[in-house]
């Protein structure tokens, strides 16, 4: 009797991968960042973490028993808790608590559920989340905490962040100098006013390469994010010194390694192919320049990737990898 061929769909072989797995992998490599907020930010990060963490979970939750229905709802796969964390790492950590919750309803509600659910969102629902809060409450998420205020919430003393020194000398804001911007090691280890995730370079670093090694992401978006603003603002400082920075203060100030890192890196809203990730990660680099050394806003890096988010499918559309064995049409 001859053995019969059975064919089946792929997978054929599992590789152990899943959903929950990546996201629990994406959450630890957030310790070392959150850790770093606690310490120099202390009650106020907490506060603001737990809280949006929370409320991510219960609208979610909420959303799909009441409102979608669905009784297989799951809130554990850790999306919603993802979410929940960098949407604080996006704000102050004096945030009043009845904004963030405002900002998680309009993330999981509009960024994420409206559109079906995981996997199925356009845009990184944290960053819809946080652009929303900065157009509606502008006074409230531009008030920036002086580190070291460990115990202070509130009423913590406030100072500028350095990316709105950097504005104030293109825009040749009158007492704005250079010698005000702090020096590369404060940037690198954290020792800085900003929001709550963005301000340790050394620990998003620690971050990715966790991912690198877990190979939950690929280095080709983060990587090309930053070395075309390296390069982009590299030019301008070639070209006028007297405004515009070195270009290592744009790597080191602001969202660009968070959002490089851990949002532009989304399953959902990044292209699936390397050549696709490239073209991707150079545009929100040039996006990003574009809008902090031009635009009226002092940082681009949320509005660089949602833009980028919307192109996602397009240059899925154009940069399709080759199907196994494709014959090409002659000419």
């Amino acid at each position: 009797m001859k053995n019969k061929l059975i064919v089946s769909l792929s997978p054929h072989v599992h590789s152990g991968d899943s959903v929950k797995r990546n996201m629990h992998g994406v959450l630890i490599a957030l310790i070392p960042a959150f850790l770093t907020s606690l310490i120099y930010f202390g009650l106020g990060a907490l506060i603001v973490t737990a809280t949006s963490v929370a409320a991510c979970l219960f609208f979610e939750w909420a959303i799909n028993k009441f409102l979608l229905k669905n009784p297989e709802v799951s809130i554990l796969d850790g999306s919603a808790v993802i979410t929940g964390v960098l949407l604080a790492f996006n704000v102050p950590s004096n945030l009043p608590i009845w904004i963030i919750i405002i900002g998680a309803l309009f993330a999981i509600g509009v960024g994420k559920m409206s559109f079906g659910g995981l996997g199925n969102n356009p845009f990184n629902p944290a960053l819809i989340g946080r652009v929303f809060l900065l157009l509606s409450f502008p006074v409230q998420m531009t008030t920036w905490p002086t580190v070291g205020q460990i115990t202070s919430y509130t009423d913590a003393a406030t100072s500028a962040t350095p990316l709105a020194i950097i504005k104030g000398l293109i825009q040749k804001t009158p007492g704005v100098s250079l010698d005000q911007l702090p020096d590369s090691l404060s940037l690198f280890i954290g020792d800085n006013a900003g929001s709550i995730g963005e301000i340790s370079i050394v620990a998003l670093l620690i971050g990715l390469a966790y991912m690198l090694y877990k190979r939950i992401i690929s280095w080709h978006i983060p990587v090309s994010i930053l070395v075309t603003i390296f390069a982009f603002s590299g030019i301008m400082h070639f070209y006028n010194p007297d405004i515009y920075v070195s270009p290592l203060y744009h790597l080191l100030t602001g969202g660009v390694m968070l959002g490089a890192v851990f949002m532009a890196t989304d399953y959902s809203t990044s292209p699936m192919t390397k050549k696709g990730m490239l073209i991707y990660g150079i545009c929100i680099g040039l996006l990003t320049v574009i809008i902090r050394m031009f635009g009226s806003y002092p940082e681009g890096v949320s509005f660089a990737i949602l833009i980028m988010n919307a192109f996602t499918p397009l240059i899925n559309m154009y940069c399709k990898p080759k199907r196994f064995g494709e014959v090409a049409k002659s000419k």
